[in-house]
C-alpha cells in the first residue's frame, strides 16, 4: 500500500486545485450577464432554428476530428515504436512502413476529394 501512496495524494491535489479553481472562477470572476453570454455557441456559426426532422449541417466539422485522430493516432503508433526500434528489427521496420503507408493513402483520398480546403 505504501507503493500508492504519492499517486493518491498527487489525485487528491489535482482534485483540490481543479475544484478550487472552479471555487475561485466563480467567486471572483465579472457577474455581468447580457443575451449573448447566454446563448448556446457553436463553432462560430449563428445559432438559427432548425426544422423539426433535423436539417442539413456542415460536415466539415466532422471529417477535421476524424483527421485529428487518424493522425493522433498514428503518432500514438510511432513513439513505441521508436522507443524499441532496435529491439523489433526488420518486422517491426516493415510494419511500421505499411502502416504509414496506409495512413497516407487515407491522406491522399481526403486531398483529392478537398477535404483539406477551407473555402
Amino acid at each position: 500500500m505504501d507503493l500508492y501512496v504519492p499517486i493518491i495524494v498527487l489525485g487528491v491535489l489535482a482534485f483540490a486545485f481543479a475544484a478550487g479553481s472552479v471555487a475561485m472562477a466563480a467567486v471572483t470572476g465579472p457577474k455581468r450577464w447580457n443575451r449573448a453570454k447566454l446563448e448556446a455557441y457553436e463553432c462560430g456559426i449563428e445559432p438559427t432554428p432548425q426544422p423539426v426532422g433535423g436539417g442539413r449541417f456542415p460536415i466539415k466539422y466532422y471529417l477535421t476530428a476524424m483527421l485529428f485522430i487518424v493522425f493522433d493516432i498514428e503518432i500514438i503508433f510511432l513513439y513505441p515504436w521508436a522507443v524499441a526500434f532496435d529491439r523489433l528489427g526488420i518486422f517491426g521496420l516493415v510494419e511500421m512502413v505499411l502502416f504509414i503507408l496506409t495512413v497516407l493513402v487515407a491522406y491522399a483520398y481526403i486531398w483529392r476529394r478537398g477535404g483539406l480546403e477551407w473555402d
